[in-house]
């Protein structure tokens, strides 16, 4: 990674900053991109990057510019944990389809003429294991999070062979705010389990060395992913004991 440009969106905090400090730390010149513009600063700071707050769907212009003319990993980490069910209001919909996935799908617009020019590049998508699974109590999170991980596969399949490695980092619970909001379905499926953000940052570079496509800081959930898939209506059962117990914990 030395001299690297690296991208990192929603680097202000969590797992975006932990990211931002590991390639910063194996010699990337990093730009540091949150929605709050002073944790973006305070990050940049730290390790020596350069701070592009704003919008993570429309930075890119600005973040090719601060490294030179030359994005060579882009990690979409920002990320919007929308919970609320089937009734949650359009708008809560609406930005985690924005956030989640078309951020994505723009960065990746912008992107890709020159990596695949070039014959090289690196898109990093961090999508949580409900975009392999699900998670109880976030539709939108959800539904959303398993758009991130199809776009992230689609990309891998079609420019591989043109010289475009996709990373998707599908951690579980992670010791950050996302991870406090979750409230009570969060203690009960995400809290027991939880990680740190420099877990996953360690995760992603043993995959990178590895080549890996997949990423699962929590090694258990390629289990959960292989049985989900092989007897979907016992995973779904399962599933849904969870949903029932903690719909117990609400009343």
């Amino acid at each position: 990674m030395r001299d690297k440009g690296v991208v990192v969106t929603g680097a202000g905090g969590g797992i975006g900053a932990a990211l931002a400090r590991r390639f910063a730390a194996e010699g990337a010149r990093v730009v540091v991109n949150d929605l709050d513009g002073a944790k973006a600063r305070a990050v940049a700071d730290e390790v020596g990057g350069i701070a592009v707050p704003g919008d993570a769907s429309v930075i890119v212009p600005q973040a090719v510019e601060a490294l030179g003319g030359t994005v060579d990993v882009y990690c979409a980490n920002a990320g919007l944990g929308s919970g609320g069910d089937e009734a949650a209001p359009e708008e809560v919909w609406a930005a985690a389809w924005d956030v989640n996935v078309m951020a994505h799908v723009r960065a990746a617009h912008a992107l890709l003429p020159g990596w695949l020019e070039r014959g090289s590049g690196r898109f990093v998508s961090t999508v949580s294991a409900a975009g392999l699974l699900t998670m109880i109590g976030a539709a939108p999170y959800s539904v959303t999070k398993h758009g991130a991980y199809a776009f992230a596969e689609w990309l891998s399949l079609t420019y591989r062979h043109r010289g475009l490695k996709v990373h998707a980092i599908c951690p579980q619970g992670v010791r950050t705010d996302m991870l406090a909001a979750t409230g009570t379905a969060g203690d009960l499926v995400l809290t027991p389990t939880a990680i740190e953000p420099q877990d996953v940052a360690d995760a992603l570079f043993a995959g990178m060395a590895e080549d890996r496509f997949l990423i699962l800081p929590h090694p258990e959930v390629a289990a959960y992913y292989e049985a989900r898939a092989a007897t979907p209506d016992k995973w779904l059962t399962g599933m849904n004991h969870i949903q029932q117990k903690w719909e117990a914990t609400q009343r």
